[in-house]
């Protein structure tokens, strides 16, 4: 786990008005403005003709709706924003990363945005079915996050 303090405005916009990170799953939100807005990515699937294989809907259908509610002159007092990487991306993320580690033992890989009215911080974390030592595929995630905000062009400091 690492937390990075990437550059507000930057990072803001890639959030908000870029693609950068619609391919995560979208797994939970609150954003704090005049009132507060919560909401959850688990896909409803009683609501579909067709029930969605996925749990959590991507971050690309929440956007555009996070953004109407953050837009205007003034900042939201605070927000949190929960990703994780789908779960299809997980398995490439291993191989990717030259890991020797059983896709069924990782529950998720996740990146959590918290801006507290001044500040905006990004918290990786990963999760796994069962207790393990070994701390490659936390390492690599860290190594994944810090590379996706690099070839960005989003600034972050790395917070001790």
């Amino acid at each position: 786990m690492i937390i990075l303090t990437p550059e507000t405005k930057t990072c803001m916009s890639h959030l908000l008005a870029h693609e950068t990170f619609d391919h995560f799953s979208f797994i939970e939100g609150e954003i704090i403005t005049f009132g507060k807005f919560t909401m959850s990515g688990f896909l409803q699937k009683s609501f579909f003709d067709e029930p969605p294989k996925e749990e959590y809907a991507l971050w690309k259908l929440f956007r555009d709706y996070c953004y109407s509610i953050i837009r205007g002159k003034r900042t939201p007092l605070s927000f949190r924003l929960i990703f994780s990487l789908a779960p299809e991306e997980i398995g490439r993320f291993l191989s990717d990363s030259r890991l020797d580690f059983p896709l069924s033992d990782v529950q998720g890989l996740y990146l959590n945005f918290r801006y507290d009215g001044s500040k905006l911080t990004c918290t990786t974390g990963t999760s796994f079915r069962q207790f393990i030592m070994d701390k490659s595929v936390e390492q690599a995630w860290d190594k994944k996050v810090q590379e996706l905000f690099f070839q960005n062009g989003i600034p972050y400091e790395l917070d001790s």
